[in-house]
Formats: C-alpha cells, sequence, structure tokens
C-alpha cells in the first residue's frame, strides 16, 4: 500500500525546497511506496523557478494562474499514483515527520487528522477558529477536535467523491471532514506539533471567516438539511407562541395576524426542510 503525497504551493520561495526535502528523507527512511506531487499554484514569486530547477524526487503540476488550495489539491490528487494521500502544507507549520505514524493508521479509517493545539494557533485567528468550530459541532452532532487541519491522510477515491462541492478555495479541508463525519465514514484524529510558518499568511481573517461559516451551513445542507431547517422552525414557532399570549393578555386581536404568519411560516420551513432531506436520503 503506497502514500501519495501532495503539497500546494503558493508563493512559498523560503520553504518548498525545505519542505520537499525533509518529506523525501523522512519517505526513504520509512519502507513506504511513495510519491511527492508538488502543486505550483501560479505562484507570483520565484516559487516556480525554485521548482524547476530543483533536484528533488518529486513530480510538479503547474497552474498557470493562481486557483486556489482546493483546486491544487484537486488537481494534484487527481494525478496521483496511490489509492492513499496525504497532504501538508508548504510552508513549515506541520510536522512531516508524523505522516509515516498517521500511515500506519489510515487502514482501519477512512481518514487519519493531524489535530494540532488551540493554544499554538495564531491569536488574530482563534476567535474564528472557535467560532466555527461550535457551529460545525452543532450542525454535525459530533464533537471536531480540528475541523481544518491541513496535515491528513485519507483515501483517493473518499476524496474524489466530495470534489463537486468543495471550492477551489480554502475549504476543502472544512468540506472533506464534514462531508465523511455526515456520512458516516471513519475519522481519528491523532495530536501532532504546530510551528510559526516560515512567510505571510494567505488567509484573509474576515473575509475567509464569512466564507468558512457559509461553507459549514451549505455542506450540512447537501447532507443533513434538516439540521438547518428544524431549528430556524421551531425558533419561529416559540417566537410566535410568545407573541400569542402578549397578545392574548396585553394587546387582544393586535398580533393576530404576526402570530398566523409566524406560525404559516414555521410550517412551510419545516416542510421545506423535510423534503430537502427526502431528496437526500434518497439520492
Amino acid at each position: 500500500m503506497g502514500l501519495s503525497i501532495v503539497i500546494p504551493v503558493y508563493n512559498e520561495e523560503g520553504a518548498i525546497v525545505q519542505t520537499i526535502d525533509q518529506i523525501e528523507g523522512i519517505m526513504s527512511a520509512s519502507n513506504i511506496d511513495y510519491e511527492i506531487v508538488v502543486v505550483n499554484d501560479g505562484s507570483s514569486d520565484k516559487t516556480g523557478v525554485i521548482l524547476s530547477e530543483h533536484k528533488g524526487n518529486f513530480k510538479l503540476l503547474t497552474h498557470e494562474v493562481n486557483r486556489g488550495y482546493g483546486a491544487s489539491l484537486k488537481t494534484g490528487i487527481n494525478a496521483t499514483k496511490h489509492d492513499i494521500i496525504a497532504i501538508t502544507d508548504a510552508d513549515g507549520t506541520y510536522p512531516n515527520e508524523q505522516i509515516p505514524t498517521l500511515f500506519k493508521e489510515i487502514g482501519n479509517f477512512n481518514m487519519v487528522v493531524g489535530k494540532r493545539s488551540f493554544k499554538r494557533l495564531p491569536n488574530i485567528t482563534k476567535p474564528a477558529k472557535w467560532m466555527i468550530a461550535k457551529l460545525a459541532n452543532f450542525l454535525a452532532g459530533y464533537k471536531i477536535p480540528d475541523i481544518n487541519s491541513g496535515l491528513r491522510l485519507f483515501h483517493k477515491q473518499d476524496a474524489q467523491r466530495y470534489f463537486n462541492i468543495i471550492s477551489d478555495g480554502f475549504s476543502f479541508t472544512t468540506t472533506i471532514t464534514l462531508a465523511m463525519i455526515t456520512n458516516g465514514l471513519t475519522v481519528k484524529y491523532i495530536p501532532i506539533k504546530y510551528m510559526k510558518r516560515q512567510g505571510k499568511s494567505k488567509i484573509r481573517p474576515i473575509y475567509d471567516t464569512l466564507n468558512f461559516i457559509q461553507l459549514i451551513i451549505r455542506t450540512i445542507l447537501y447532507f443533513n438539511p434538516l439540521k438547518i431547517f428544524v431549528p430556524i422552525s421551531l425558533t419561529l414557532i416559540l417566537f410566535a407562541l410568545l407573541l400569542f399570549f402578549y397578545s392574548l393578555f396585553f394587546l387582544p386581536a393586535v398580533l393576530d395576524t404576526t402570530v398566523v404568519i409566524l406560525f404559516i411560516a414555521a410550517v412551510q420551513i419545516l416542510a421545506i426542510g423535510m423534503i430537502a432531506d427526502m431528496i437526500d436520503k434518497r439520492l
């Protein structure tokens, strides 16, 4: 059973050679048949030149323009020769020496993820990551230890089945985590170290946080729509009841129309959710 390691790269001229050489050394010392696939995602610095001149043992794929983290991973995964895929970043944040350890576990699970310590994450991203994690846990009905860790192993066919709903941006890891968990696939988390990155982060805190929230809601709608529609419907019913009793004792007949509208809206939303759930289960 071999391993294909996919590394998406965008403007990582200061770290990419070190990352490739490190992974080559780690994997050469193991007894694992492996390949390294590097995807240069339209880098505007010297990354492309450095990769083309480097004599390491890796397959280089290139996007002529920057298409995004998810697009790079999909390009790399489709070009791999092994069934087991590992993804990692080029910026030196993940402990690639733990890839063989994760590989030993993948035979028993659909995906094995390196779980980062929350304390080790950059302070600027902690509030957003906390909020995203809480929302994801509620909607998925499962406590997800690390929803978007970039060091993980999975089976190629398990990932490819969700390519049509995975965007080309930063959401690859979040989407595949939610997709597997909500579909009953097995995911194991293993604690890992997390280091300070080399170079400048590509994350835009506010913009990407809003995108992640939208992504989580959309993904849950794909696989468990009642998790979205039922809470909304129940909230409207509760609000309608509160208005009804308030109107009954304090403002007779004034809020009756509002109560009826809220109640009808709640029933309609619940019906839409049930139809969406039946369609999802049938497909």
